[in-house]
C-alpha cells in the first residue's frame, strides 16, 4: 500500500496547459488532471479506451460529450462516466479545470 502526499506526486506535463498526477494499483488508476489553457472554442476530438472511466469535477467548468448522450454541461462537484469503448471527450468552459479520473484497469499507456 502506498500513502503519497500531494507534492510528494510529480507532475507529468502532457502538453502546454495539460499536467497530471498518477497514482494507482494493480488494477485501478486514478489521475488528476490540471488544465490551464482555457477557454476552449470548441472540443478536443473524441476518443475511446477499453478502460471504464468515472471523472469528478473538482474546479472548472466544461461540456462533457458522449455517444448516445446529449451534451452536458458540468461543474465542480459534477461527475461523469464512461462504459468501455464509448467515444467521448470535454470542452473546456473555464480558464482552468480540474478533473480526477479513476480507470479500471489501469490506463499502461499512461505509464512510461
Amino acid at each position: 500500500m502506498a500513502t503519497l502526499k500531494f507534492e510528494e506526486i510529480p507532475y507529468e506535463i502532457v502538453r502546454e496547459g495539460l499536467n497530471r498526477k498518477i497514482i494507482h494499483t494493480d488494477s485501478l488508476m486514478t489521475v488528476l488532471i490540471d488544465f490551464t489553457d482555457g477557454p476552449w472554442t470548441k472540443p478536443e476530438p473524441k476518443h475511446s479506451h477499453p478502460h471504464e472511466q468515472t471523472s469528478y469535477i473538482a474546479d472548472g467548468k466544461i461540456i462533457f460529450f458522449c455517444d448516445g448522450e446529449e451534451p452536458k454541461e458540468l461543474v465542480a462537484g459534477d461527475m461523469f462516466a464512461v462504459p468501455s469503448g464509448v467515444p467521448h471527450t470535454i470542452q473546456l468552459l473555464s480558464e482552468t479545470a480540474r478533473l480526477v479520473d479513476s480507470f479500471n484497469p489501469i490506463r499502461e499507456d499512461f505509464l512510461k
